[in-house]
């Protein structure tokens, strides 16, 4: 019992370091939705990614057969990975480019915002699947105990869908800050695509120096409060 609580414990945080991305993903998808419909495209879509992720932990058979090359030296994960690692780059940079050209503030608060739910929900299901292909196939070869895999990934989908929300609006109502995690998804899907290439980077690599800026950010937000406050005073 107690090796099957340590190896939960494991597990949940593998898929809460996981969650650091998909967090950031909800964010900056969510965010070309009106106001009102943000948390349910959240919930929507982290449920509908919870329900794919445990159909994949059902397919055992087909995820060993995922890493079997399929073309050159490619397996069919490696391709996902390319896949999504190319759409993420695209969606990343295509929305720096939006957000520096003022697109959203020229647009009329009356008109509907660009992208419609049904895309955004697909988007944030597919991401979320390509993000989680490493992890539920490490999580099948650290145990045979389908169940302690499916708690896990419920118990961390609860945890990123707390987190979601507050986050996700906290980094819309900052631009500098959602332009920082803009380019953390571009760090993320060049990553994605290194790694589907057997380029292995360390996870530490990416989220020390995210972390870092991240750190800084906070710490310029703080001095502008607080010049802002003197000002007024």
């Amino acid at each position: 019992m107690a090796d099957s609580l340590a190896l939960l414990a494991l597990l949940i945080g593998l898929e809460l370091v996981l969650g650091v991305d998909n967090v950031l993903v909800i964010a900056i998808f969510v965010g070309r939705l009106p106001a009102e419909k943000r948390q349910k495209a959240r919930v929507l879509g982290l449920a509908l990614a919870l329900v794919a992720r445990i159909a994949m932990l059902s397919l055992v058979v087909f995820l060993v057969a995922m890493t079997r090359p399929v073309i050159w030296t490619l397996s069919v994960r490696d391709l996902i990975l390319i896949g999504g690692g190319f759409f993420l780059l695209y969606k990343a940079v295509r929305e720096i480019h939006h957000t520096l050209s003022l697109v959203d503030e020229r647009t009329s608060h009356d008109a509907p915002k660009s992208g419609a739910f049904g895309a955004v929900i697909g988007q944030i299901v597919l991401l979320d699947i390509v993000f989680s292909i490493d992890s539920v196939i490490t999580a099948v070869g650290l145990t045979s105990e389908l169940w302690i895999i499916v708690l896990a990934v419920v118990l961390s989908f609860v945890g990123i869908l707390f987190f979601a929300r507050p986050i996700g609006e906290f980094i819309l109502n900052h631009p500098a800050l959602k332009i920082l995690a803009l380019s953390f998804l571009i760090t993320i899907g060049v990553t994605l695509f290194m790694e589907g290439m057997h380029k292995h980077v360390p996870k530490a690599y990416i989220y020390l120096p995210m972390g870092f800026a991240l750190f800084v950010e906070m710490l310029q937000m703080r001095y502008e409060h607080n010049r802002r406050k003197l000002q007024k005073g």
